[in-house]
Order: C-alpha cells, then sequence, then structure tokens
C-alpha cells in the first residue's frame, strides 16, 4: 500500500512561521513535521510515499529529495503556488501516483502515535478513518463510531484525525478542481461503507503557533 501526505495547506494561522518556511517544514522536537510523519509511515512498512505540496512547495522538495536518505521512495504532487485543490481535489489530483489500490492519507500538520500497521479496510468498504477524543478546539467532534462503523449520528461524538485508507473509487465521480473531502465521506458513510478506528493515544492538530511550541516541549521532554 502507498501512502500519502497532505503538505498542501498555506498555514494561515501559524502566520508569520510559514510566511516564508511551508507548514510541513516548520520543527518540533529538532526536525520537521513533515519527518516525524515520515518515518512513522518507514517504521510502519510503507515505502513508497507521494507528498502532494502548493505554498513554497519547492522548498518542501529541495529538503526531501526523493526520499532515498529517509530510506522512502518520494513521489510529488505539485498543485501550483497559491493553487491548493483543498483536501479531496489533492487526494484526487494525486490519484495516477497512488495506483488502483487502497491507500492511506495522512494530513502533513499533525502529531500522532499511532502505528498505521492498525489499518486495515474491508473489501467492501470506500474508506477507514481515524478518529480521536475531541480536543478543546473542536468541542463538538465530527461523527460517531459503532461497532468499527462510522456514523453520522450518535454519541459520544469523535473527531476526524485527518488520518484514512481510501479506494479510489471513493473519488470516481469527482472532477479535477479544489473540493473539501468531507462529503464524500459522509456519502461513503450514508452508504454503509466506511470503518472506523478509534485511536486513544496521543494525536495534536499543530494549527497554532501554540500549539507547535507544545509538541516541541512534548518531544524534548521525551
Amino acid at each position: 500500500m502507498k501512502a500519502m501526505i497532505l503538505a498542501a495547506g498555506r498555514g494561515e494561522r501559524m502566520r508569520p512561521l510559514t510566511d516564508q518556511r511551508p507548514k510541513p517544514l516548520l520543527e518540533a522536537g529538532g526536525k520537521p513535521l513533515i519527518i516525524h510523519q515520515i518515518e512513522r509511515l518507514r517504521a510502519a512498512g510503507f515505502s513508497e510515499l507521494v507528498i502532494n505540496h502548493a505554498h513554497l512547495g519547492g522548498q518542501i522538495e529541495q529538503a526531501l529529495g526523493d526520499g532515498r536518505a529517509l530510506g522512502v521512495a518520494i513521489r510529488y504532487s505539485p498543485e501550483g503556488e497559491g493553487r491548493a485543490l483543498e483536501t479531496g481535489g489533492g487526494i484526487h489530483h494525486a490519484l495516477p501516483l497512488l495506483g488502483d489500490g487502497p491507500f492511506l492519507v495522512v494530513n502533513g500538520d499533525i502529531w500522532c502515535d499511532l502505528d498505521y500497521r492498525a489499518l486495515r479496510i474491508t473489501p467492501t468498504d470506500l474508506a477507514q478513518i481515524v478518529l480521536v477524543d475531541n480536543p478543546s478546539h473542536h468541542p463538538d467532534g465530527d461523527f460517531a463510531l459503532q461497532d468499527g462503523r462510522v456514523t453520522d449520528a450518535g454519541s459520544p461524538r469523535l473527531t476526524f484525525a485527518g488520518i484514512g485508507v481510501y479506494r479510489p473509487a471513493l473519488f470516481g465521480a469527482c472532477a479535477p478542481g479544489a473540493f473539501p473531502l468531507a462529503p464524500l465521506l459522509r456519502a461513503a458513510i450514508a452508504a454503509g461503507r466506511c470503518g472506523g478506528l478509534h485511536h486513544r493515544g496521543h494525536w495534536l492538530d499543530i494549527g497554532t503557533p501554540e500549539r507547535l511550541q507544545g509538541l516541541d516541549t512534548m518531544l524534548r521532554k521525551r
């Protein structure tokens, strides 16, 4: 299975840190956020990675190269400076690089200690997503989980972690361009074709300088 790291976001809430550097290259614990992701993916057996980029994306390619120095093979899906395609559009744009089978997608601006080998997608599902307990900045959550199946109703509500395994067919009716992922997930949920995993370990959405500092402090204490 291939894996994709979403790295095209502008990082508006991280400004001014992201004015001259793309968000995935901001550092915590002495290394860029995207390196943390690559190392965890490699440890789980993922050797073929796809990374999309837009804002200052050339810096990402320069920093990571073809991935050999990190023990992986990296291919890039550039979206153009200032032309990020949102999550759904970015994945759709990268499909030719991801192959015909299921693939893992992780947000480049999260930190999570999930072992990606725990993810499984059933033969009939279009997606399996990871859910986490609601952080303070997102108290209402996104979905519920019942017997390993994601639902749009019920409780307790959980937050989508920005991690999922998807089949290309999830994007089968999509046209090129910018669009979000959430409506596609909700359609799969409504059709009974979305599984879920509740991760109860560490997960951080690194959306502000304060959260980045908090992650840096946590990692340096370790």
